[in-house]
C-alpha cells in the first residue's frame, strides 16, 4: 500500500500570528508535487510545520500519514514515519563528516525499533553510501568532509539529497533547493532528484521560480497565497506563472475572499 501525506485544514501561527490558514493538500507516495507562490505566503511555514519544528504552533488541523496525526509524534518519529525535509539552509556541523552524519542516522533508526541493535556494520553501511554515491555520481572523497563546513550552495543541496538518497524516505519535502543554486548546480540537483522519483518516493517541491521546473517534471502544481493553497493544476500552471507572475492569482484571491 502507497504511503500518503494529507495535509487536512491546517492552521499555524507563528508568536501570536497566523501564517497557515487552511491548508489543504494530498501528496501521494509516487508522486511530485510543486508548491509555488510569492514571499510571504506560508510556503517555509508548511514544511516546517510538517516536520516538527516548535517555533510553529499549529492551532487546528490534521497532518496524516498511514494514518497516524504526524501532529503528534516528536521530529524523530516523523522521520521514522518515513518523512524526509530538505532544508533550504543546511546547517554546517564541524567535526562531523558526512559518512558518520549518515551512519548515525540509520543507527539511530535501527535502536528506536530494537534498542538492543548494534547498528548497521560499517562495511554494511559502506557498501551502501557507496552505492548511493556512484547512483548520483558523486566523489566517495565527499562522504570523508565535515558536514557543509566549506561546501559551496550546490554541495549542501547535493549532500541533501544523498542524506535522501541513504535514509530512503517515502514523502521528502525539498523546501526551496534551488535557492541560491546556478544554472550548473541547479541541473545537478535536479538529476540527482530524478534519479531518485519513483514509485517508492514520494516529492513535494517548495519552490519561488519555473525553472526548477524545467528539470523536474511535476504531476501536480499548487500555488499558495495568503496562508492558502488557492490554484492547483499540472505542469502548464507553473509556465503560467513564469509567463504572467502572479498578479492575475492575486486578482482572482482578492475576488474570491471579498
Amino acid at each position: 500500500m502507497s504511503a500518503v501525506l494529507e495535509i487536512r485544514n491546517l492552521h499555524v501561527s507563528v508568536e501570536g500570528k497566523e501564517i497557515l490558514k487552511g491548508v489543504n493538500l494530498v501528496v501521494k507516495q509516487g508522486e511530485i508535487h510543486a508548491l509555488m507562490g510569492p514571499n510571504g505566503t506560508g510556503k517555509s511555514t508548511l514544511s516546517n510545520t510538517l516536520m516538527g519544528h516548535p517555533h510553529y504552533v499549529v492551532t487546528s488541523g490534521q497532518v496524516i500519514m498511514d494514518g497516524v496525526d504526524l501532529l503528534e509524534l516528536g521530529v524523530d518519529e516523523r522521520s521514522r514515519m518515513g518523512l524526509f525535509l530538505a532544508f533550504q539552509y543546511p546547517v554546517a556541523i564541524p567535526g562531523v563528516t558526512v559518512a558518520n552524519f549518515l551512519r548515525t542516522a540509520i543507527n539511530a533508526r535501527l535502536r528506536a525499533v530494537d534498542p538492543k541493535s548494534k547498528g548497521m556494520p560499517i562495511p554494511a553501511f559502506r557498501k551502501l553510501l557507496k552505492e548511493r554515491m556512484d547512483t548520483l555520481q558523486m566523489s566517495h572523497d565527499f562522504a570523508g568532509r565535515y558536514l557543509n563546513e566549506g561546501f559551496s550552495g550546490g554541495e549542501k543541496k547535493r549532500a541533501e539529497i544523498l542524506q535522501l538518497a541513504t535514509l530512503e524516505p517515502t514523502i521528502a519535502i525539498m523546501d526551496e533547493t534551488d535557492s541560491g543554486l546556478d544554472i550548473d548546480a541547479l541541473r545537478i540537483v535536479a538529476d540527482g532528484i530524478n534519479k531518485l522519483v519513483g514509485p517508492k518516493l514520494g516529492v513535494l517541491i517548495i519552490t519561488h521560480y519555473q525553472r526548477m521546473l524545467n528539470y523536474i517534471k511535476p504531476d501536480k502544481v499548487h500555488i499558495m497565497m495568503g496562508g492558502r493553497i488557492v490554484e492547483s493544476g499540472g505542469p502548464d500552471l507553473a509556465l503560467q506563472l513564469e509567463a504572467q507572475g502572479y498578479e492575475w492569482v492575486r486578482e482572482r484571491y482578492a475576488e474570491a475572499a471579498a
